[in-house]
């Protein structure tokens, strides 16, 4: 079974996901399942949150080929690059939308890997951008967060007029 991606302005999309404890078999398989919901979308990473669990999990691919994707729990950058990357950035939380947003283009995250071991990597273009908008996720952030407000009342008018 297939967990649906919630629809904005779902309360757990703004509530910080609690920490994992352990990787359990349990979380293993929730990563597949978001591993699942990740590629039908199709994206470069989803957050827990979005299909409604309100753990510090998140997944990342952003491969060419697929099939690479990075399982994270209770990520945190420890190291962001000074030079910014823009991107258009979506969410299917808000479908139909999309903003450009300007992040660090390289960052060092720690986090525990599907092994239970804790992992630090550097992320790069747009395995970074996808980081860090999975990060946002987790602490309750979308990335229209990250926009004036004017920016952001429109976008969210926009697509509540679909």
């Amino acid at each position: 079974m297939t967990r649906a991606v919630l629809p904005w302005p779902n309360p757990i999309l703004r509530s910080p996901a609690a920490p994992v404890e352990a990787i359990t078999d349990e979380i293993r398989l929730l990563w597949d399942e978001m591993i699942e919901v990740m590629e039908a979308m199709p994206g470069v990473g989803l957050a827990a949150p979005q299909i409604g669990v309100s753990l510090a999990l998140a997944v990342v691919d952003a491969s060419e080929a697929r099939g690479q994707a990075v399982r994270m729990a209770n990520p945190e950058v420890l190291h962001a690059s000074v030079q910014l990357r823009e991107h258009e950035e979506a969410s299917p939380n808000l479908p139909g939308v999309s903003a450009v947003i300007a992040r660090p283009r390289a960052v060092t995250v720690r986090f525990l890997n599907d092994r239970g071991e804790v992992e630090e990597r550097d992320f790069v273009g747009l395995w970074a951008t996808s980081v860090q908008h999975q990060i946002d996720h987790l602490a309750g952030r979308m990335y229209f967060d990250r926009l004036s407000r004017l920016k952001r009342d429109m976008l969210i008018r926009k697509a509540r007029k679909g």
